[in-house]
């Protein structure tokens, strides 16, 4: 469970007179990101970057959403930066990475509902007034409204929001792939070519989440990246 956290202190030794000196309390850190959560977040690192990478040489095949003839192409994705080389081995990185992804996104959903770290990054009404000084404060320059806890609102409101995406890019995914197995699936999103628009819209608007992601990693410091590699966080805020 996070939120526990410690003292750092420096050892005791010895003054110029030769006397025992008390120790210092010279920081402190805080478990802030349990095991489970950062595996599952290294996990399906690997797994989004092959997925899209694979997608996208899917996307290659046919990177248009109208109709076949006569075919109007939405964009040429350059095939330096596709994974799987050709229709079947970007089908086959895809699909196998698919279910890693599943896996890990159900088990870390899992551990969340059930350990209740869930209450860390899920927006609430209660957040609601604090998104506003956010945006003052990352994108106007505004002052830095006081942290209280390890995410702050708007924060809370961008994982929440990927979690939902994440979601929807497996239900969208599942209507791509199997469309009359999961035709419900296809109607609700208003058949299989819209199924398919979804499915690319979901994705982009993935990869800028993880764009701000970045961004924010890089505005907080190198502490919010060593803190996701050894759960521990030196001297936060809160």
């Amino acid at each position: 469970m996070s939120g526990a956290a410690i003292e750092i202190v420096r050892a005791k030794g010895k003054n110029a007179e030769g006397e025992e000196e008390a120790p210092v309390v010279v920081g402190r850190a805080v478990y802030e990101h349990p095991f489970v959560v950062r595996l599952c977040h290294w996990i399906n690192t690997v797994a989004l970057f092959v997925m899209v990478g694979s997608g996208l040489q899917i996307f290659r095949a046919f990177p248009s959403f109208g109709a076949k003839i006569p075919q109007k192409d939405l964009l040429h994705w350059p095939r330096a930066f596709a994974i799987g080389g050709w229709l079947g081995g970007a089908l086959q990185w895809h699909l196998t990475f698919m279910w890693i992804y599943i896996a890990t996104g159900l088990f870390y959903l899992g551990y969340q509902v059930f350990s209740g770290n869930y209450r860390q990054v899920l927006f609430t009404h209660r957040d609601i007034p604090g998104v506003w000084p956010m945006v003052k404060h990352y994108f106007f320059f505004g002052p830095k409204p006081p942290v209280q806890e390890a995410y702050n609102p708007l924060q809370k409101q961008a994982y929440t929001t990927a979690i939902g995406l994440g979601v929807l890019s497996v239900v969208t995914g599942l209507a791509v792939w199997k469309p009359v197995q999961f035709s419900w699936l296809a109607w609700m999103m208003g058949g299989f070519h819209y199924a398919r628009i979804w499915h690319f819209a979901v994705m982009w608007a993935i990869l800028f989440f993880v764009l701000g992601h970045l961004v924010m990693v890089v505005l907080h410091g190198w502490g919010n990246f060593v803190s996701m590699v050894t759960g521990w966080k030196k001297d936060p805020e809160y």
